[in-house]
């Protein structure tokens, strides 16, 4: 059936690990939600709460899934592994501090042209924005008209919310996605977006009720 309704994503950050803004840690396993981390999915579930929430999608990675829990237990609902939620291939750079990446003169193509930029042997830029909007395509393709929470990682966030705000890739870094922050992308049925929300980390999402059909 054609949705007659907007379909909202709602792209929530991992919560906060040991080594957050301290190492790039990128695909590797093992790495866990802190106390803190675990407090801020706890909290992820609260805000929310009230939301007609129909699906939950998750990167594979445990700090992800970890996050996406406390809202799937909450709405009871399974938390769906997607490899195209998944953080960027870091390559060689995987487990380096970002301390000593910053030294490096390849850092300030990161920043500022990161559309020329190859991880060593890993992901493009180009490719992870790619992947990463491909993914949401097809997510919202299968909820047309519905509230789906996606949980990711910060780069592939900023380069959805930049795609659905027609911001270059160039730019992208200029957007904050904070450690368990919602935003909130609206897919109109005729294919147009736009996006409602950023990086929020407070309050209740509630108000997105009124939002979602507008």
């Amino acid at each position: 059936m054609e949705a007659t309704q907007p379909t909202l994503l709602l792209l929530v950050r991992h919560g906060v690990t040991p080594t957050t803004g301290q190492v790039l840690p990128g695909r590797a396993p093992g790495l866990h939600l802190s106390e803190a981390g675990l407090h801020q999915a706890a909290m992820v579930a609260e805000r929310l709460e009230g939301l007609p929430l129909a699906a939950i999608y998750s990167s594979p990675l445990e700090r992800a899934r970890e996050t996406a829990a406390p809202s799937a237990a909450r709405f009871g609902l399974d938390a769906v592994a997607h490899d195209g939620l998944i953080e960027a291939d870091f390559g060689a750079w995987t487990g380096r501090r970002i301390d000593e990446l910053t030294q490096l003169p390849e850092w300030e193509t990161v920043q500022k042209a990161p559309s020329t930029f190859r991880f060593p042997g890993g992901e493009s830029f180009p490719e992870m924005a790619d992947r990463m909007v491909a993914a949401l395509d097809a997510i919202r393709g299968a909820h047309p008209g519905q509230v789906v929470a996606c949980f990711s990682h910060a780069d592939p966030i900023k380069a959805a919310l930049a795609h659905a705000l027609g911001t270059p890739l160039d730019a992208f870094q200029r957007l904050w996605v904070n450690p368990a922050s919602v935003s909130v992308i609206r897919y109109a049925p005729d294919g147009s977006l736009g996006v409602l929300t950023t990086n929020t980390t407070t309050g209740s999402l509630k108000e997105l009720r009124g939002r979602e059909h507008a």
